[in-house]
């Protein structure tokens, strides 16, 4: 598909507890590199396939959680229609100025009815990998320093007004809806996966009480192989697992949920089917995504930390 407007995620800033514990389980046994902080404190990240400077940035806070998610769009013409169509929409946005973040150009955000706080940006400084851009190499050591996911893939949010949210994404944004689940006994949809891209997702929503809520950063391995790895790097610095290894009913992905220190659950995923605007969203009802293996494909339930662990 031709990738223009809202072209990826480009990062999240996730509050941690303790900056050092925070550091240490993203860059050493995660495996992300270590890019820079800046004055205020804030860490900043990359995984080994990603180009630009980072896509993980680490606050030190009094409670853990996500402060906001970032995409990247493709041009600052793109950056300034979409603020004009959000404000048509009837949405508040701020401009945040270049530099604020390293590296980053300046951003629009704004608070979607979920009670999150997101973000468009047209620029990011291109550092590449250490593979190349030319001829690149087939190895970087990197591929096995700690579980060394290739990349930021998605976040799960929780919170209300899920409806809205989806409006907002479709129809302002430019996303498709890829799955759906619908809520017992009824026709609502209360948990999205979106596309911004041919992903199985690039964001997902499930409708919660609390507004504002993190569920899982994800982020993508290359094989299922490597999934497996990372439980034994997991098991060998004692992370907390919440679900898995197992497979996805819902995009088809294989799959480990844990926890890092702080308490926010990530996610390493592999595989996950395809989706395109022309395609209509797969329907899953309550009882397909615990019963039916929607969640879990091996123990065919659902998890109740799943429902009710957010940060």
């Amino acid at each position: 598909m031709a990738m223009t407007g809202v072209l990826r995620p480009g990062h999240v800033q996730i509050r941690v507890m303790d900056l050092e514990a925070g550091v240490h389980h993203y860059r050493d046994v995660l495996g992300l590199e270590e890019m820079g902080r800046d004055a205020s404190g804030r860490v900043y990240l990359k995984a080994w396939d990603e180009r630009d400077h980072h896509s993980i940035v680490l606050r030190k806070a009094d409670s853990a959680g996500m402060d906001f998610f970032g995409f990247k769009v493709d041009s600052e013409a793109t950056l300034n229609r979409l603020e004009a169509d959000l404000k048509q929409y009837g949405l508040t946005t701020s401009r945040i100025p270049a530099g604020d973040l390293l590296e980053t150009g300046e951003r629009v955000r704004f608070e979607i009815p979920s009670g999150h706080q997101i973000e468009l940006y047209a620029h990011k400084s291109f550092v590449g990998s250490d593979l190349g851009q030319k001829d690149p190499k087939p190895y970087s050591p990197k591929f096995d320093k700690g579980i060394a996911p290739m990349r930021l893939d998605h976040a799960l949010l929780y919170g209300p007004n899920v409806d809205k949210v989806l409006e907002i994404f479709t129809k302002v944004l430019g996303f498709h809806l890829a799955e759906f689940v619908t809520l017992p006994d009824s026709d609502i949809k209360g948990a999205l996966w979106l596309c911004c891209s041919n992903k199985a997702h690039d964001i997902a929503f499930v409708v919660h009480p609390e507004p504002g809520k993190l569920h899982h950063v994800s982020f993508y391995m290359e094989s299922w192989d490597r999934v497996l790895r990372s439980a034994d790097i997991m098991a060998a610095n004692d992370v907390k697992v919440d679900i898995g290894p197992t497979r996805h009913g819902i995009t088809r992905g294989g799959t480990i949920y844990a926890w890092d220190p702080s308490g926010n659950r990530f996610e390493t995923f592999s595989g996950g089917n395809s989706s395109y605007p022309d395609m209509p969203p797969i329907e899953w009802s309550w009882e397909g995504l615990g019963e039916g293996g929607g969640l879990d494909v091996a123990a065919r339930k659902m998890h109740e930390t799943f429902l009710t662990v957010v940060t």
